[in-house]
């Protein structure tokens, strides 16, 4: 859906990278100029104390486009949901 200023997509956010944020998901309005999921991260760093908290080091945190990785380069064009999440380890 596309509003008068961006896209409106949901943001889930995972693990700590959601104690951090203070919830588990919201529905925003991406501004036009974003393009690439690193340009939503940039952005939503920008958003208050606790997402730059959630996002500091967001070298390590993965992304997810309506339910498949992909890397911060990827196209955000026509998304729907956008999740967050840190790296996932396992024994």
């Amino acid at each position: 859906m596309t509003g008068s200023n961006g896209t409106t997509v949901k943001l889930l956010y995972f693990a700590w990278v959601r104690e951090k944020v203070g919830r588990a998901e919201e529905v925003v309005e991406l501004p036009n100029h974003l393009e690439t999921v690193a340009d939503v991260i940039s952005w939503v760093k920008s958003r208050g104390p606790e997402y730059a908290s959630a996002f500091e080091r967001s070298e390590v945190i993965r992304a997810a486009i309506d339910q498949r990785h992909v890397q911060p380069s990827a196209s955000i064009r026509g998304a729907r949901e956008i999740a967050f999440f840190p790296p996932v380890t396992g024994g």
